[in-house]
């Protein structure tokens, strides 16, 4: 399905409501735009899910619940403030020619090769990871390694609990032998950036802060970003019109970005899983503490009371802030970098494929499932 699921438009109409979580267990459902706003940025959220009788998303993923980690401010906003020096706009904006030269070397093997092609096998998937390996100075040839053990790191039910458990401790053998051999041979990367820091003040972070952190930019730093330029593309090729009009002016493709990353929300809205620390009030409703709340980020996007005709991809739409990346404490610290790659992605296959068109019925395209990123498994395309 291309658009929205519409129970998320008709659960608008009662914006506040209880779920049951992947996992089985029991949790608040928050869909409209000021609402999943707010609860963002409010404290009384924690996203700590270590807390005895926190509703789990899945029965096999212990993701955000490492009792070993505050996922929470003040300690989440001192490692965070140490990371985003790395995404800092000018920062990724001096990697812009360097992903501009990845982004003609895979288009030319795609059209040397020719028609049809999937476009996440030849592009989004191995253009994202490599500029991640360029950032954090992890060896490209390891990309296959921890591209499978990204599946399950994100596994919201698709993979049993005994293979999510043997791949993570994978992937725990490989990070700390990562941060050895950095340690030994450090270079310009960031996971070198944080082992230097943590050398010369102990006090900034741990040694397992260092772990936990170097893990999550691995794992989550080009798995949603290669799915949201897959629907990108997809979404382009869907709407005619808009893709005309884009053909017809390139320095269109920012704002398109903006647009496309409003209407197609990859990630599950259970990755937005909450604690909730106190009673909190939302539209009416009384969430005691003890409880989950997910905020549908995709539902958000969609409220027409914030963007008229959401369903519709425009453009010329008055800009107001979309929650993609969502917002507060949160807010990704690599979104920077996403909007690059998928505006010189796009500019680039717009550029190189002016008959660009979907090799199958945009019926026939699925969606990835059980699973925290639901991006569509193939891009399949002719020209």
């Amino acid at each position: 399905m291309l658009d929205a699921p519409s129970t998320l438009l008709w659960c608008r109409e009662q914006p506040v409501m209880r779920v049951t979580l992947p996992s089985g267990d029991a949790a608040w459902l928050v869909t409209r735009y000021t609402d999943v706003k707010a609860l963002l940025g409010d404290r009384r959220l924690s996203r700590d899910l270590s807390r005895p009788g926190t509703p789990r998303m899945s029965k096999e993923n212990t993701l955000f619940q490492d009792p070993n980690v505050n996922q929470d401010p003040p300690d989440h906003t001192r490692m965070r403030r140490l990371i985003a020096r790395a995404f800092t706009a000018s920062r990724v904006e001096r990697l812009r020619a360097y992903t501009e030269g990845i982004v003609e070397e895979m288009l030319d093997a795609v059209e040397e090769k020719g028609p049809p092609a999937d476009l996440h096998a030849t592009l989004t998937f191995p253009l994202t990871i490599r500029i991640l390996c360029e950032l954090l100075g992890v060896p490209t040839e390891d990309q296959r390694e921890f591209t499978a053990w990204t599946d399950t790191y994100l596994s919201l039910g698709k993979y049993p609990k005994e293979l999510v458990a043997a791949n993570n401790a994978k992937l725990d053998a490989y990070i700390n032998a990562l941060i050895d051999t950095k340690r030994a041979n450090p270079g310009e990367d960031l996971i070198s950036g944080l082992i230097a820091v943590r050398d010369e003040d102990s006090s900034r972070f741990n040694d397992y802060e260092l772990y936990y952190w170097s893990k999550s930019l691995l794992m989550g730093g080009y798995e949603t970003t290669a799915n949201h330029l897959g629907a990108s593309i997809i979404t382009l090729l869907t709407n005619p019109d808009a893709l005309a009009t884009l053909r017809e002016d390139l320095t269109l493709v920012p704002r398109a970005v903006e647009e496309i990353l409003r209407v197609q929300v990859v990630f599950s809205s259970i990755a937005s899983l909450r604690y909730v620390k106190e009673d909190i009030e939302v539209a009416g409703t009384t969430i005691p503490a003890g409880s989950g709340v997910i905020l549908a980020m995709e539902s958000a996007n969609r409220d027409e009371t914030v963007f008229p005709d959401p369903a519709t991809v425009d453009f010329d739409r008055p800009p107001r802030p979309h929650l993609t990346f969502s917002t507060g404490p949160h807010h990704c610290a690599g979104s920077a970098l996403a909007r690059m790659e998928m505006q010189v992605a796009l500019t680039g296959v717009l550029r190189r494929f002016p008959g660009l068109t979907l090799a199958c019925d945009p019926l026939e395209l699925k969606r990835s499932s059980g699973v925290m990123i639901e991006g569509f498994e193939e891009v399949p395309v002719t020209w």
